[in-house]
């Protein structure tokens, strides 16, 4: 009953945000293609539900800079746009990913998906955060909400994303699917939208 009661909420609520928030997803892509130079959505693999991958949609925030490869994103990541850097405060870059709500990669709570290389690798207990799909918000969202600023301090970002910040997210998403309540999903949406 959870699962249906929660697939069909993401339906519902995809849905009407796509139909009503389209017109701000039009002019973010103008301005993240103007900003960046390229198509202004941008589409990576991400591991999804039972460790499949999946093509996840977001505004583009960055330019492609020759040497940098790593996925690990802090505040002062030069190849972030002044445009890119005005959706990912105001989280308007996550908007496209109501499309992958509706289609059934995601749902609107959950664990963050990861790209390959986390999520797939978990092991043991901590599999269970592959059960479900993936979300755009939730408990480990949250509490790293500003995740780049944090990372922006540190001398390795990398590491300390690995070693502190990447376990701390597998134990609140373990949390999150073991102690499931459709309740907890509404309050995690509610704080979503409030910090806004």
């Amino acid at each position: 009953m959870n699962r249906f009661l929660k697939r069909a909420f993401d339906i519902f609520l995809s849905l009407a945000g796509l139909l009503i928030l389209w017109p701000v997803i039009l002019i973010g892509w103008v301005a993240a293609t103007l900003s960046t130079g390229a198509n202004g959505f941008f589409v990576q693999t991400r591991v999804g539900m039972n460790g499949r991958t999946f093509k996840l949609l977001k505004l583009r925030s960055m330019r492609n800079r020759v040497g940098i490869q790593t996925t690990v994103t802090t505040r002062q990541d030069p190849r972030i746009t002044q445009v890119g850097s005005l959706l990912r405060k105001s989280k308007m870059d996550e908007l496209p990913q109501l499309w992958n709500v509706l289609v059934g990669d995601m749902s609107l709570v959950g664990p963050r998906p990861d790209v390959p290389g986390f999520a797939d690798k978990l092991i043991g207990d901590d599999r269970v955060v592959l059960s479900i799909r993936p979300g755009i918000t939730g408990p480990a969202s949250l509490e790293f909400r500003d995740e780049e600023e944090l990372l922006s301090k540190q001398t390795d970002p990398e590491a300390y994303n690995r070693e502190v910040i990447w376990p701390r997210k597998v134990e609140l998403n373990r949390d999150y699917v073991v102690n499931y309540s459709f309740g907890k999903d509404l309050g995690y949406i509610w704080r979503t939208i409030a910090r806004s």
